[in-house]
């Protein structure tokens, strides 16, 4: 009997995934453990191992479809086996092998009747074998009833719009979308992956939410001083003035509740948090994670360095477990490496703010006797959700920030 491979949930959190990469084709021959495809959520990336052994009899989706957890992805048996009863709701209704000439007999047309981005017209999302067919068929694809996952327009939905004897596109719009420009002026890179996510998750927290962003600025002078003692020990040496900053963030966000906080979905309710779980902005080779350090207010300050030098290096080999880039109560970004000294910071929804770290720079002020003199101030961008945290809590938030942060030795104390 056929046997389904299930599209692993990676993470308790993980409701899809995206496919990167099939190793196999339809006729191969695997064993159990084979690795079948490359897959990927918006955290990390992995790969899906065999379940079964046997002939690979059909693949239910492409490289790049988006595929909900614990969903058929494909079907291993014996060599002519009957395995169209696996076959999931908006998977493929037969193998990709089979679809090639059917593909290759669409009636000659002009092409690109749609926009060869990876949304139709009408918005619905398009995966590659869709978009394709569109483009050769001449058919809009705008016009076409998505029954793939999450809304998509797969291949299917595109033939049976061409069966039904839909129009196809105006022939200036079609000459419009598909004259070529000179190739050497510009490329086209579609999103994808992780990047489709970041983008679809940065604008929904600026849609959904009233931002505000406060700038603030401190003498880092005691931080620098701490920081050149610690250099002096082996075992110290490690701790940065980033790490000083999650320190001191942690200690002082327990006292300023409605800022460690998710705004809830019915956008009228706060859940406060007992507890400090700080998400870390990370720069990946695949973009933007933010892996959370749980309990951050019970940790000492080597334990909250050690812990964000190890997340940040899980982040960026793609292996990092989904779980632990969930869960956050606040977020810390740090840009002052790149040096900025000030910037907007996006809130992760649903946390009501996200503090931005920015570079040092020299002010001057005057000294006890008048004369000018120059210290290195380091800015900090506060962006809250106005909706839960008004100006000025956000501002005394900020003061008392800056204040623990220009005696830092004296926060360590207590």
């Amino acid at each position: 009997m056929a046997n389904a491979v299930l599209m692993p949930k990676a993470g308790i959190t993980v409701e899809s995934c995206i496919i990167g990469k099939w190793e196999k084709k339809i006729g191969d021959h695997v064993a159990v453990g084979d690795v079948l495809f490359s897959y990927e959520t918006d955290k990390a990336s992995f790969e899906c191992e065999s379940t079964a052994e046997g002939e690979l009899l059909e693949i239910y989706f492409q490289d790049g479809d988006e595929v909900p957890c614990l969903v058929n992805v494909c079907a291993i048996g014996e060599k002519g086996e009957d395995c169209s009863a696996l076959r999931p709701e908006g998977g493929a209704s037969a193998p990709a092998a089979a679809e090639a000439p059917a593909e290759a007999a669409a009636p000659a047309a002009p092409m690109a009747a749609v926009p060869t981005g990876q949304a139709s017209e009408g918005g619905a999302p398009l995966s590659p074998r869709a978009r394709k067919l569109a483009e050769r068929s001449g058919v809009d694809a705008a016009l076409a009833v998505p029954t793939g996952p999450n809304g998509r327009v797969i291949e299917r939905d595109v033939r049976r719009l061409m069966e039904e004897g839909a129009p196809t596109a105006a022939p200036a719009a079609a000459a419009a979308v598909s004259a070529p420009g000179p190739e050497s002026e510009y490329e086209d890179v579609p999103f994808a992956g992780i990047r489709k996510v970041i983008a679809r998750s940065m604008m929904n927290s600026l849609h959904s939410m009233a931002q505000l962003t406060e700038n603030f600025s401190f003498d880092a002078g005691c931080l620098q001083t701490y920081r050149k003692l610690m250099k002096q020990s082996e075992e110290l040496s490690g701790v940065t003035l980033g790490d000083m900053i999650l320190y001191a963030v942690s200690r002082v966000l327990v006292r300023h509740p409605d800022l460690n906080a998710h705004l809830l979905e019915d956008g009228v309710t706060l859940r406060r948090f007992r507890h400090v779980n700080l998400g870390v902005a990370v720069d990946t080779p695949r973009g933007l994670m933010v892996p959370t350090i749980f309990h951050a207010d019970e940790k000492s300050l080597l334990e909250i360095s050690r812990q964000v030098k190890d997340l940040a290096a899980q982040a960026r080999s793609g292996k990092i477990s989904p779980d632990l880039l969930t869960g956050g109560t606040f977020t810390v970004t740090n840009l002052g490496s790149a040096g900025v000294t000030s910037f907007t910071p996006i809130i992760n929804p649903p946390q009501t703010a996200i503090l931005g770290v920015c570079g040092i720079t020299q002010q001057v002020r005057p000294a006890p006797d008048g004369s000018p003199a120059f210290y290195p101030a380091m800015g900090l961008s506060l962006t809250v959700d106005h909706r839960a945290v008004d100006g000025a809590p956000a501002a005394r938030f900020m003061q008392e920030l800056c204040a623990e942060l220009e005696r830092f030795t004296t926060l360590l104390a207590r």
